[in-house]
């Protein structure tokens, strides 16, 4: 039985590469767009918000949530997806990398973007007050683009949920 996974190449690259990468990048006069999330179960939302932060700059990243930072997030039936095939879906951006943590300051930290973006349903205030700080303290804009109303991974499972629970 072939593993899927041995279609295509790993997505992932490690945090060496991504530091001189984004050095390239810097070298270069490239802005860097990091976002992050769980993308779980990618649906038209997702999307439409990496499409929109794609437009802030030359290169997006997105740092994905791993399966233990999902879990601690969004609780223990989660994710659906293993972080290894949420990266691959993610693949239509230039990098993405695992974080194991609930927020990214590290990775902010250390990647330095010049832009970070969240889905509209943030705000400054409702942003994790470490990871705010953190861009702050290296002069990231911070940008948020429109949320689609009434897409969300939870409403998702819900939906599925209800559906089974309707057809049994």
């Amino acid at each position: 039985m072939l593993n899927p996974f041995d279609l295509f190449a790993n997505p992932l690259q490690s945090s060496t590469d991504l530091l001189k990468i984004r050095e390239e990048l810097k070298a270069t006069g490239r802005k860097l767009v990091l976002t992050n999330g769980c993308f779980d179960l990618l649906h038209i939302g997702h999307i439409y918000s990496l499409e929109k932060a794609s437009e802030f700059g030359d290169e997006l990243w997105v740092a994905l949530n791993s399966d233990t930072s999902v879990r601690s997030l969004k609780g223990m039936s989660r994710p659906i997806f293993s972080e290894l095939e949420r990266a691959f879906f993610l693949k239509v951006v230039s990098q993405v990398f695992i974080f194991e943590n609930d927020t990214i300051v590290r990775e902010i930290l250390e990647l330095k973007p010049d832009v970070y973006v969240k889905s509209g349903d943030y705000t400054l205030e409702t942003l994790h007050s470490e990871e705010r700080n953190s861009l702050e303290s290296i002069g990231a804009q911070i940008r948020f683009v429109p949320h689609l109303q009434g897409i969300s991974t939870t409403k998702i499972i819900g939906k599925i949920q209800q559906s089974k629970t309707t057809s049994d």
